[in-house]
């Protein structure tokens, strides 16, 4: 059956999403990248090459395929810098769909400052960006994203890099709950269990990079996320058993003859 990722006015098959980052080299990044079947990857464009055709370049190695880069605007730490960011970054590559995040704490947690993330979500939504917005898992604060023009919001599961998995499982439920917009798990996710656990608390997709780049393996990590993110978006829509507290019979015991 179709099951289509909508944000914007994109559409998407896979629901699991890669970065750039922490790779050795472009050609581990690509192998990884189709490896996970994934039609996104994120890039820091302060940090990777995809805008000086003079020098390495990222976006070359991807140019026989159909993936979408998604320009991240890590490192940014205010609203206007962001918003300077995404406007040089269209002019050169022609691309709107971006992954807006701008950090307040860049010392240790790299938790996001949602106050000028939303101010520039406002500014760049007028601009016509389809914007995914980095965010913490706060309900309220997704929502208003959300009013500010976001076409997804993207809290984060634990700091990012960290590996520690989703800390508050019922934060992506309420966040999930709050908008009506996709909501895409980012950061925090360290294996393949953690991507399946996000998807079966109803997430839209995950966001993962260093779970991958940094595995002993990464283009196995990466098939591994593809699966986990399928099996988890199936399981999710089957329906779960309730869970109860003593134990049932697997097989009816109504008519048994003792």
């Amino acid at each position: 059956m179709s099951d289509i990722l909508k944000i914007g006015k994109y559409e998407f098959t896979s629901r699991l999403i890669v970065g750039s980052g922490k790779y050795p080299d472009f050609q581990t990044t690509r192998d990884a990248t189709l490896a996970s079947s994934s039609e996104m990857i994120t890039v820091a464009v302060r940090r990777v090459n995809i805008t000086n055709p003079d020098e390495e370049n990222l976006m070359d190695y991807f140019k026989d395929t159909d993936v979408k880069f998604l320009p991240n605007s890590a490192g940014c730490t205010t609203a206007e810098e962001a918003i300077t960011l995404f406007r040089l970054t269209r002019e050169a590559t022609g691309i709107d769909l971006i992954k807006l995040e701008v950090i307040g704490d860049t010392a240790k947690t790299l938790y996001p400052d949602v106050i000028e993330t939303i101010k520039a979500c406002e500014v760049l939504a007028k601009d016509g960006f389809t914007i995914m917005a980095y965010t913490n898992d706060d309900p309220i604060v997704a929502k208003r994203l959300e009013e500010a023009g976001a076409a997804a919001v993207m809290p984060l599961a634990a700091p990012i890099g960290s590996g520690l998995g989703i800390q508050n499982r019922f934060n992506v439920v309420f966040v999930k709950e709050a908008v009506s917009v996709p909501v895409i798990v980012d950061a925090g996710i360290g294996c393949a269990s953690d991507a399946a656990a996000a998807m079966e608390l109803g997430a839209d997709g995950v966001l993962t990079n260093t779970a991958i780049a940094q595995a002993d393996n990464p283009i196995l990590m990466a098939e591994a996320m593809k699966h986990a993110v399928i099996a988890g978006r199936m399981s999710y829509k089957a329906g779960r058993i309730p869970k109860r507290p003593f134990a049932t019979a697997s097989s009816p015991v109504d008519g048994m003859i003792f």
